[in-house]
């Protein structure tokens, strides 16, 4: 990944984690608690494809998995979300922007219900049943809905500062436009003389001096005769 993409993310995961757990967690929804950090890797994940999406979403997970007040095992949310952010990122269009909000709302929907199934699933491997006495039914539409709701305030503002970051003047591959650019201009203006130019100033030069030389050279004769 390039080093804006990197800070760009880092930052916006740190923000999103920070905020989940300090404000969304303490306001004791029923079911789900709103998935900030989801909303932040779908967002980059459809930006960044599906190779960036999994990274960005492994990163989370694991800053999630680390942070307190985690109560599971490390390594368990990463899965969930490199998993995530690598599907997301399959839809990516080519210029990075979508054309209308109904695929990505269905994107958050089945992300958040595929979030929490995998959670739960891999919770049940090693052992974690808190989701069975929660009710794993409750949780997919509470978490389906909230995210939902929270989306449309967080999704687009994400993608546009990662396209932003994209055709940031510092990064390679604009740097190299640019280049390409001036050395294009250069070639085009050049130095304002032109060729053709040049070689009909040449002929037209050489003419006027033939012609003159010619009248000179009548004009002795002619003096010659009479003398």
């Amino acid at each position: 990944m390039r080093v804006n993409r990197i800070l760009l993310s880092s930052a916006l995961i740190v923000v999103a984690l920070v905020i989940q757990v300090s404000v969304l967690a303490r306001l004791h929804l029923p079911g789900a608690v709103p998935d900030l950090l989801l909303l932040t890797v779908l967002g980059l994940a459809m930006v960044y494809g599906h190779v960036g999406g999994a990274l960005v979403g492994f990163g989370a997970g694991l800053l999630a998995d680390l942070a307190p007040p985690a109560d599971h095992a490390a390594g368990r949310y990463a899965l969930v979300l490199c998993v995530i952010g690598y599907l997301a990122g399959l839809i990516k269009p080519d210029n990075g922007r979508l054309k209308s909000a109904t695929g990505p709302m269905v994107v958050v929907v089945v992300a958040a219900i595929g979030t929490t199934l995998l959670y739960a699933g891999v919770g049940a491997l090693v052992g974690d049943t808190a989701a069975r006495h929660v009710g794993l039914g409750s949780l997919l539409f509470t978490a389906a809905l909230y995210d939902l709701l929270l989306a449309p305030f967080v999704v687009p503002g994400i993608m546009a500062l990662a396209r932003r970051a994209e055709n940031d003047p510092l990064a390679d591959s604009n740097s190299q436009t640019k280049k390409a650019d001036i050395s294009t201009g250069w070639l085009s203006g050049g130095t304002g003389l032109r060729i053709g130019g040049q070689r009909g100033g040449l002929r037209g030069g050489l003419k006027v001096k033939a012609a003159r030389v010619r009248t000179a050279r009548a004009g002795r004769i002619k003096g010659v005769k009479r003398l």
